[in-house]
């Protein structure tokens, strides 16, 4: 019932490897031998016929062989994870961008995933491209829904970097929390109601970094006065699919520290 998983020429490249397969009834899943080079792969294995789909990550800068802290990546992760897709990571140091990612990636960037012996970078395209190639279980938000919860992320990232409490930065990220928590009031409990979609997944990272980075540099927490949206975070946070994608505070905090600091 195993299929053999052969480890591939990476690791030639000293690349943290791990083939990762979601909790699925139709995916038997243990853990396989460590093999060593300068650094540790995991290579699990699997009895199904779908070869893992290969994406380029971050690669944490806290644990060894461990996923980093890149939003746009986990977003990915995720729309493999809800898609029950096996998918194999190749955990790349963006400080130090080795001579093989360079070809794949020419703008040295993350996620790129392989799709039909093409690399292919940008998160937006990559979950369009999984939906049309994967269509079931289907995570496409509605149009009219998809840009809800949009602006979030660059009024934190505006707020996080502010020097000056008056300069209504805070204000700006409370009025799109305010709007989304509305939203969710009568739409919730994810965007697209009862069912998660495409527009979760690429928002649900994008507030855990708010809630850590915010939480560290700013002692900032979102308020009370915001129970759905606080409630939205911590369903989706708590998600499996969500906890086994996700970076670890430390990498959050660090990953921040220059934009915080610069």
């Amino acid at each position: 019932m195993s299929t053999a998983v052969a480890l591939s020429s990476s690791l030639k490249h000293n690349l943290a490897l791990g083939i990762r397969f979601p909790q699925n009834p139709s995916f038997y899943r243990r853990n396989g031998p460590k093999v060593s080079t300068f650094r540790t792969f995991t290579v699990a294995m699997a009895a199904s016929n779908t070869t893992p789909l290969e994406i380029c990550v971050k690669a944490s800068v806290s644990t060894p062989n461990k996923l980093g802290d890149c939003p746009f990546c986990q977003r990915v992760l995720l729309t493999m994870e809800e898609k029950h897709l096996p998918y194999e990571m190749k955990l790349v140091d963006l400080s130090n961008k080795p001579e093989w990612f360079l070809q794949i990636s020419p703008e040295g960037k993350v996620p790129v995933v392989k799709f039909d012996e093409k690399w292919v970078p940008d998160s937006d395209v990559i979950a369009q491209s999984l939906e049309e190639k994967y269509p079931n279980p289907p995570l496409v938000t509605p149009q009219e829904k998809a840009l809800v919860g949009s602006k979030i992320f660059s009024t934190f990232i505006g707020f996080l970097k502010s020097k000056d409490p008056s300069g209504g930065t805070e204000q700006a990220l409370l009025d799109e929390l305010s709007l989304f928590n509305d939203f969710i009031k009568e739409n919730g409990p994810f965007i697209n109601r009862e069912k998660i979609s495409a527009a979760d997944l690429s928002l649900a990272p994008k507030l855990y970094h708010l809630e850590i980075a915010l939480g560290h540099y700013k002692k900032w927490s979102i308020p009370d006065t915001l129970p759905y949206t606080k409630s939205y975070m911590k369903r989706i946070f708590s998600m499996d699919s969500f906890m086994k994608t996700r970076a670890s505070p430390e990498d959050v905090i660090a990953g921040w520290r220059p934009k915080v600091m610069g």
